[in-house]
């Protein structure tokens, strides 16, 4: 852990270029609702439409409204522990700039390159997901898609490629650069849409709830833990709380938000809340149409639905349209989050300079966005699902756990930064954030440990021959600059004070 002057400086040095950044890129594309969008476009994506039935058919039963709203709170404090350092850290970057802010240089570069690997395997993830809704949505119109061009040449598929998949990667990203703002209002449509959608599945799926199908509400132990009873709510809210994961998403958007001293802590405790409501609704009447053993799919929204026979069909199409919609919102938001990482760590010199270049157009990291399109898309089209949602995200969690032990460690080593946000409680609010992120990550498969072990020997190699010595040299560069503009501003205020000169 870096400590001493030499750290306080190099947190003093971010805070300044969190200011500098909002010149180069589209500050004040976002305001309050949009980064809530934002959060709900990430949050409310292929959790709702597939976790719900996951964790109700194997875990919790109709209890697993319960699993939500314990994994909401884990989730709510989380983001009360980001709110406190986006606003008083409003870098572009996240994690990532908070963990430099607290715990020095090597801490920064240990979760911003897992950050990479996790940003890129969840929006290839989606877009893999989003294939699957985008077929069959077009199979219910009559129309026949190629097997080959759906699934990838690895797996039981037996394809070529997965074109639609790479086709949503080639989308988003094409969004991103042409703009932020462009990218802001496609998200805001596209979240309105999915939640009008989630919110008429409610409207509708209430009429159709028997309260025998709610009995028992706790399902009884089979034995192991896990396997339903009271511990089965435990185990299915560390299922659901996966779904909760790209709540950080907001805080990635800081240096492109209005005000994000303000914007950026309720845009974050908003997404929480209102996902957490979402989820509540949705599994209360799926359960409540279906038994819970029957939404063990990948798309038990729709089975529920299809329980109710061919009176429900138009309501089957219209969710299926909503999944589309949804998920394509979800690819666009963690593409955004991944190349605002990119382009900090560039800015620190972590990553060639080229992955920090903004467009002078369009304001936006043409090179990273790019980038991403292009490894996610060969990912996407490629690699089957089940590989991919094998590497759970490990990274994700360590980010929670940095981030709510950050906030602790700043309160005492720097007491004098001004904080706009602060935590209530932090000690309780953040040893309870960082019990639930360590907690879910002893719960990870082996794969998930020596997929990260070969990543980060990756990572160690980059750090040690490029990142260490470049980031050092940029940050004196930044320091000087800092220590010039401060002496151009002391003899500016000499000049014009009263009495000076002839």
């Amino acid at each position: 852990m870096a400590s001493g002057p030499a750290h306080q400086s190099n947190l003093d040095t971010i805070v300044a270029q969190a200011k500098r950044d909002r010149t180069k890129l589209d500050s004040g594309a976002m305001g309050t609702f949009s980064l809530t969008t934002l959060g709900i476009a990430s949050v409310v994506g292929a959790g709702i439409f597939v976790t719900t039935g996951t964790a109700a058919a194997q875990y919790s039963g109709p209890a697993v409204v319960i699993s939500f709203l314990l994994a909401g709170f884990a989730a709510l404090v989380t983001a009360l522990c980001y709110a406190e350092m986006a606003a008083m850290i409003p870098a572009a970057g996240s994690t990532y700039s908070y963990a430099y802010a607290a715990f020095g240089v090597f801490v920064a570069w240990f979760i911003g390159w897992d950050l990479l690997l996790e940003y890129l395997f969840a929006a290839s993830t989606v877009a893999v997901g989003w294939s699957g809704y985008f077929v069959n949505l077009l199979d219910s119109l009559g129309i026949a898609f190629p097997n080959e061009l759906a699934n990838p040449p690895f797996g039981s598929g037996a394809g070529w490629v997965n074109l639609p998949a790479v086709a949503i990667v080639a989308l988003t990203c094409t969004g991103l650069v042409l703009g932020t703002r462009e990218s802001v209002r496609a998200n805001n449509a596209m979240v309105i849409l999915k939640l009008a959608v989630l919110l008429l599945v409610i409207g509708v799926g209430v009429f159709y709830i028997s309260t025998r199908n709610w009995t028992p509400f706790v399902p009884r132990s089979e034995g192991g833990f896990g396997d339903f009873g009271w511990t089965g709510l435990l185990r299915g809210a560390g299922v659901v709380f996966f779904a909760y994961v790209g709540f950080d998403a907001v805080s990635t958007a800081a240096a492109e938000a209005k005000n994000p001293q303000r914007t950026v802590p309720l845009g974050l405790i908003l997404t929480v809340v209102i996902s957490t409501a979402l989820y509540v609704a949705i599994g209360l009447v799926i359960t409540g149409m279906v038994n819970y053993r029957d939404l063990d799919v990948a798309d038990p929204i729709s089975r529920a639905i299809q329980q109710e026979g061919a009176q429900l069909n138009w309501l089957r199409d219209i969710v299926n349209v909503g999944a589309v919609v949804g998920l394509a919102s979800t690819v666009l938001v963690t593409f955004y989050g991944q190349t605002r990482i990119f382009m900090r760590m560039s800015e620190d010199g972590m990553l060639p300079a080229a992955f920090g270049r903004i467009s002078e157009r369009f304001r936006t990291p043409q090179f990273s966005t790019i980038v991403c399109a292009v490894v996610g898309g060969i990912v996407a089209g490629l690699v089957p699902i089940n590989v991919l949602g094998e590497l759970v995200s490990i990274g994700t969690l360590l980010a929670f756990l940095i981030v709510c032990s950050g906030v602790i460690y700043l309160r005492h080593a720097r007491p004098d930064l001004e904080r706009p946000f602060r935590v209530p409680a932090v000690h309780v609010v953040g040893a309870v954030g960082i019990l639930s992120s360590l907690g879910l990550i002893l719960t990870l498969p082996p794969e998930t440990w020596i997929r990260l072990a070969v990543w980060m020997a990756i990572g160690l190699c980059v750090f040690f021959f490029y990142a260490r010595g470049h980031t050092a040299a940029r940050f004196a560069q930044l320091r000087a600059e800092d220590a010039a503009a401060g002496d151009a501003g002391t003899a500016a205020a000499r000049d014009a004070a009263p009495g000076h000169g002839g």
